[in-house]
């Protein structure tokens, strides 16, 4: 699309990731963190990814980021290093605009060139705007896992999707 421009992530930008990383915490839909992540905190993660297989994108609109997807390499095994989680967060003035769409249909063109085959979404069973997303690209849900989490005394439940891309 052109009103966005995907990137890779710039160590400039971690401060941006973090600040629409964060605004997801209070609606208690998207993330198991209770409260708000340091950029210090996310350091490390940041510095995981590589542009060649485990990208870190950021989306700019306006010369300003709106929105972030990573993909996480699964479990750390060797044997698994064709397959990876996807994770997309928006910032709470660009969602409802198509902007999942967009970036899960990247991630999906993309993956193979990133030697990915296989990719997982963990989302909790109450995010059904996610989970209807995930959806509309095929992915299936491969694992349900009940009450796992609690969020303000909430059991929650989360849900394994996955696609197979080649």
């Amino acid at each position: 699309m052109e009103r966005w421009l995907i990137r890779d992530a710039k160590a400039a930008d971690l401060p941006h990731i973090v600040r629409i990383y964060n605004e997801t915490i209070p609606s208690r839909m998207v993330t198991a963190d209770l409260e708000p992540v340091s950029v210090e905190s996310r350091k490390a993660w940041f510095e995981a990814h590589d542009p060649h297989h485990r990208p870190l994108w950021v989306v700019e609109d306006g010369g300003d980021i709106c929105a972030w997807l990573s993909f996480q390499s699964f479990y750390g095994r060797p044997a698994y290093r064709h397959t990876a989680e996807v994770s997309i967060y928006i910032a709470e003035s660009h969602r409802g605009q198509g902007l999942g769409t967009e970036l899960l249909k990247q991630a999906v063109d993309k993956a193979p060139a990133l030697e990915i085959k296989t990719l997982l979404g963990f989302i909790f069973a109450h995010n059904e705007p996610s989970l209807r997303l995930f959806a509309r690209f095929g992915f299936e849900r491969w694992g349900y896992f009940p009450r796992i989490a609690e969020l303000d005394g909430i059991e929650r439940d989360l849900v394994i999707v996955g696609r197979r891309l080649v």
